[in-house]
């Protein structure tokens, strides 16, 4: 059978690439891939960054793509209110923050802490004949070491962050036994990934030279459990729909709680309000994704990020605790002009400040989707919201979006295939 692809005879490999202009870049990737003009037309869209902005935020950049920003509403976090901007392009996550700070925010809303703004650099040696000597080795040097690190970002110590403490662990491997040096570092407001690797790199060849062996990893983790933003709430019972709905939220956590494969879909709901509020500000979704999910698992399963019970009047308290490392200084957050916009929009002045409203904003998603789950189901609301989606891919325009919509969820088959019948039945053409 031969391959009919439009690049079936063409070469990936195109010399200079990297060098052309994002124009010249989309006429040789439309060329490659027989794009039509509607297509070559929606790549040449700049959405609301600059071109030349995006040409230098990556490499290779043909063009933009432009992710709905939403509102948090009914959001109030430490006894003050925040509107919070949640980029995402799944139907119901808004929506559903919305619900659930609304149902706690009479009872005083979220309450949130933090545990500090440190990151970890690791330092990986191999090759040592006496790991547990050269542990003792790197621990005595913690002080020049310090002023090592501090060297490498005189600004950070100034605005009162810098190196802070030196643990060296010994790991066993399939390739023997592992000396791993960890830099603490307070970044302050910088999610700190820059500022820790450079003192990472810069310490590898003290380390050499002291121990003998041979450095090859010298990069962060983004296990950042000692940036663990936490936060809390109270859902009065009665404004849930009494305690039916919450023994149900809490019989849905305890199936979290105690099964990886409810876990798992579990903590991506938290995540989609998480994650929402790091893309609209900015900042690194997969670093907090990856602390997040291995955090959920740090003793030695994969569990909920959140716990739920009752309190002694019955109300349903919920509580949250993950790595949350986040800035906003430094990458996306300080060049990205809808990213600024974003932060000025939720009025945070400190990283920590950020983290704990993202913490709430993970908290208040969880509790939707369990409310859902215990009640009507999660498809009625989401697939109600949904449906708007499918009515514009069936070519719904104007006020026939919401009008195809409202027909979908009363039929109760929000498809594709039912849109397009429906649609034209709107149109008097059925």
């Amino acid at each position: 059978m031969s391959n009919t692809l439009p690049n079936a005879t063409r070469s990936a490999r195109i010399s200079g690439f990297h060098k052309m202009s994002p124009k010249q870049r989309r006429a040789e990737v439309e060329s490659f891939a027989g794009l039509d003009a509607s297509a070559a037309e929606q790549l040449a869209k700049p959405g609301n960054i600059d071109p030349h902005l995006a040409d230098h935020m990556i490499e290779n950049a043909i063009s933009t793509i432009s992710i709905p920003i939403g509102i948090a509403t009914n959001v109030k976090v430490d006894g003050r209110d925040v509107l919070v901007p949640m980029a995402t392009e799944e139907s119901s996550v808004v929506a559903a923050v919305c619900n659930s700070a609304r149902q706690c925010y009479d009872a005083g809303g979220f309450i949130t802490s933090m545990s500090g703004t440190e990151m970890i650099a690791q330092v990986q040696l191999v090759a040592v004949s006496d790991p547990e000597n050269a542990r003792l080795r790197i621990l005595e040097r913690k002080a020049e070491i310090a002023a090592l690190c501090d060297s490498c970002d005189p600004m950070l110590v100034k605005l009162g962050g810098g190196f802070r403490n030196l643990e060296v662990r010994i790991v066993d491997s399939r390739g023997g036994p592992m000396v791993v040096t960890h830099i603490i570092v307070d970044t302050r407001d910088a999610m700190g990934a820059n500022a820790v690797n450079t003192m990472a790199e810069r310490l590898a060849p003290g380390i050499e030279q002291w121990t003998g062996g041979k450095v090859y990893l010298r990069i962060l983790s983004n296990l950042a459990d000692r940036r663990l933003a936490r936060a809390r709430a109270v859902w009065p019972v009665a404004a849930i729909g009494g305690e039916a709905v919450r023994d149900g939220m809490i019989a849905a956590y305890h199936f979290a709680e105690a099964d990886p494969y409810r876990a798992s879909t579990h903590n991506k709901g938290i995540m989609n309000g998480i994650s929402a509020v790091v893309l609209a500000t900015g900042n690194d979704t997969r670093a907090v994704e990856a602390g997040a999910h291995t955090y959920a698992a740090r003793k030695g399963r994969y569990t909920s990020l959140t716990h739920w019970e009752a309190d002694k009047e019955g109300n349903l308290v919920g509580s949250i605790e993950l790595p949350l490392a986040v800035g906003l200084i430094g990458g996306a957050t300080k060049v990205h002009p809808t990213a600024q916009a974003c932060l000025k929009v939720i009025g945070v002045s400190s990283a920590e400040e950020l983290a704990r409203i993202i913490a709430a904003v993970g908290l208040a998603q969880n509790f939707g989707a369990m409310k859902a789950l215990a009640t009507v189901g999660i498809q009625q609301g989401h697939m109600s919201l949904h449906a708007n989606n499918v009515a514009i891919a069936a070519g719904a325009v104007g006020d026939e979006v919401s009008a195809l919509a409202r027909i979908l969820v009363e039929k109760k088959q929000v498809r594709q295939d039912v849109a397009v019948e429906e649609l034209a039945k709107l149109r008097g053409q059925g």
